[in-house]
């Protein structure tokens, strides 16, 4: 057993220098910029998250562990050690009424999830951006490759486990009830329905619905009254008095989609004047994501003048659309090259906006 030699400990991936487009060598000429709206910093936003306000929406396209773009680690190995960091900095300054859309390839999606579920995130959905046949122009050569082109890219829906005081919000919820005394059919009695209170808020299984805040307060309100006097408040969330409708609205986080949108966005890469360039038409960043997809996610889980985080800047692509949309939006770039050309796009962004 003496003779064997411990495989090596792999060094950290790298994230800096892999592959990108162009390389701008002059110094920057500002590290930080704002307006009314939106305020974005050169660096690591490591450095940067506790100044920002709370999110109501992260969204996150970093390292994808495929080699294939500026801002990759060396494999999906490299994943997990990459991202954890930054995702127990936005478990701490997330609430529950914040939702994470985690841009990555399947695989480096695969790697990050465990990480994701450590720190408190809950899979709501997986979201497939399909780029259509047009992306790979007949050009791969699929007896090399070994397997089937590539066209996609997945956004997946992440929020952020509610819990009152240490339990999940189903297991508070249930036990409150049980806590009152009261039998479990009272739960009808108490929403002024026939059945389908105790069927649907007290159900320990995976058919449990979230109460509406005008059924939670009704449930509240029938426990404090006529339940076990011993044990009031029932249904209090901060631990003094009885939650209201409000309080239960923010245990929750926000979502409306349009109808007809599904979990399969079918949209062409970017492409021509809608690709960020130099003059020559050079793309400046090769994993640039379009402005209506991220307009489509930002407002699915945001209201006005709510705060939107984009942790790895890149050109800024959420930041823009979140200035569209009227929310206010943080972000940081370690890249100077992508800062400079970033920074460049918002300001061009925010004069468009004050002209409109």
């Amino acid at each position: 057993m003496d003779d064997i030699t411990k495989p090596a400990k792999r060094d950290r991936t790298s994230t800096v220098g892999r592959g990108k487009a162009i390389t701008r060598a002059a110094p920057l000429d500002d590290e930080h910029w704002q307006n009314d709206l939106v305020t974005v910093s050169f660096g690591d936003s490591l450095q940067h998250y506790e100044k920002w306000e709370t999110p109501t929406c992260i969204v996150s396209d970093g390292a994808y562990g495929v080699l294939g773009f500026e801002g990759d680690t060396s494999d999906h190995t490299g994943i997990p050690e990459w991202y954890e960091p930054h995702i127990a900095a936005w478990s701490s300054r997330a609430t529950a009424q914040t939702t994470l859309w985690f841009w990555n390839s399947e695989i480096g999606w695969a790697a990050a999830h465990p990480i994701l579920e450590k720190y408190g995130w809950r899979y709501v959905n997986a979201n497939i951006w399909n780029k259509g046949k047009g992306h790979i122009a007949g050009n791969v050569n699929t007896s090399k490759i070994r397997r089937f082109p590539v066209t996609t890219e997945v956004c997946v829906q992440y929020v952020m486990e509610a819990r009152v005081q240490g339990a999940p919000l189903r297991e508070w919820l249930i036990g409150e009830w049980a806590r009152s005394g009261l039998p479990r059919r009272a739960a009808n009695t108490a929403c002024g329905v026939k059945d389908a209170a105790a069927r649907k808020y007290l159900d320990k299984g995976h058919l449990w619905y979230f109460p509406p805040p005008e059924m939670f307060e009704k449930l509240q309100a029938y426990a404090n009254e006529h339940g076990n006097p011993a044990g009031r408040p029932y249904f209090s969330l901060d631990g003094v008095s009885p939650g209201m409708a409000d309080d239960w609205a923010k245990m929750r986080s926000k979502f409306k989609c349009p109808y007809g949108v599904t979990n399969v966005w079918e949209r062409p890469a970017l492409r021509g004047s809608e690709r960020f360039s130099v003059p020559g038409g050079k793309a400046v960043h090769l994993n640039q994501k379009p402005l209506d997809l991220m307009s489509q996610i930002i407002e699915a889980t945001t209201d006005t003048g709510d705060v939107v985080w984009e942790p790895f800047g890149g050109l800024f692509s959420a930041c823009v659309a979140a200035h569209r949309l009227g929310r206010r939006a943080y972000s940081a770039e370690i890249d100077p090259t992508y800062f400079h050309f970033g920074l460049e796009r918002l300001r061009s962004e925010g004069l468009q906006h004050l002209l409109l």
